[in-house]
């Protein structure tokens, strides 16, 4: 092979792993969105776990509730963040067999394919942890302000 059909072909494969690089920045977007999102839940939680030993018995019963609530919710999001960070490694996993299988010439089509699925079905999963924290989140809200109202 010579010089300028090996940098077409190295072009190739940079060309094919632009679209996981792409989706590597989604990821990383989705994990900075989620670290955000668990840091305020988690400030939340601990600040109502301070103020429920100050609290009157009725009150204390409800603060207690809404912190198990955080507690669910934070679980939810450290799995998603866990789920997207596979993701992401089997997203770097995919480019790396990209060149690999190119240089030394493997049929790697069957591996990258899987990996690729793999990687999708992950950040699906994040994805729906992230649904599920945000519907008890939204539920919570609701009931709190229910509960001040009444």
């Amino acid at each position: 092979m010579n010089h300028n059909e090996s940098i077409s072909l190295v072009a190739q494969v940079i060309q094919l792993a632009v679209a996981p690089v792409f989706l590597l920045a989604g990821i990383g977007a989705l994990l900075s969105m989620l670290s955000i999102r668990l840091g305020r839940v988690v400030d939340r939680a601990r600040l109502l776990e301070s103020q429920i030993p100050k609290m009157e018995s009725s009150e204390a019963a409800h603060m207690q509730t809404q912190a198990r609530t955080c507690w669910r919710r934070i679980r939810l999001i450290y799995w998603a963040i866990r789920l997207a960070v596979c993701s992401a490694l089997l997203i770097c996993l995919v480019v790396i067999c990209l060149f690999i299988g190119d240089w030394i010439d493997a049929g790697l089509g069957v591996v990258i394919a899987s990996l690729f699925v793999g990687a999708m079905t992950l950040i699906s999963a994040a994805l729906l942890c992230l649904l599920i924290e945000v519907s008890i989140s939204t539920r919570r809200m609701r009931q709190s302000l229910e509960h001040h109202l009444t």
